[in-house]
């Protein structure tokens, strides 16, 4: 039996949960999302894990590069990860890694990206299984017409996020712009 190394973050927009097992980032999830308890389960039977609080060299690291992203001073996360997941789940994570800082992309654009243009839905419920958020960017992924839909850890922290990344982005051009 393997051990998942947990350690809860506080947020400027809520409580994650970060853990680590065998030097990669496995979670970093919602203490309140909706998930939270298939993720648990998920992760402790396909990583064959229980859960110990403590702390680990990656989840020091995820929690410095956490600090330096919602200060506006980190765009992309440079973590070893770990996915749990099936392989469909795992294609769709490494995909939103694609999506840009600041950017959004619809389930549709992101489905016809992984080219099954008719699996916006099996796409959709993969990006909410996702057990890393933040760092794997599923907030994200939009509705079609750019409204915003499902989120882990609540519309109100994705809408959170979203601002945070457009208010960094534009104000780093509008500075370039002045400069």
């Amino acid at each position: 039996m393997s051990i998942i190394t947990i350690q809860r973050y506080m947020s400027p927009c809520g409580e994650l949960i970060i853990g680590s097992l065998d030097g990669c980032l496995c979670l970093c999830d919602w203490v309140g999302g909706r998930h939270r308890h298939s993720t648990e389960l998920r992760l402790k039977r396909l990583l064959n894990a229980e859960y110990q609080e403590g702390s680990s060299n990656v989840i020091e690291v995820a929690c410095r590069q956490l600090d330096e992203y919602f200060r506006g001073e980190r765009r992309v996360f440079d973590l070893p990860l770990l996915f749990a997941g099936s392989s469909f789940q795992k294609m769709v994570w490494k995909e939103l890694l694609n999506i840009p800082y600041g950017t959004t992309i619809s389930y549709g654009e992101m489905s016809r990206r992984l080219g099954m243009p008719k699996a916006v839905r099996a796409l959709a419920n993969a990006n909410g299984a996702n057990a890393i958020s933040v760092v794997v960017p599923c907030h994200r992924v939009v509705g079609s017409n750019g409204s915003l839909t499902g989120y882990g850890g609540g519309l109100d922290v994705k809408r959170f996020l979203l601002n945070l990344e457009n208010l960094e982005r534009n104000c780093g051009t509008a500075h370039e712009v002045n400069s």
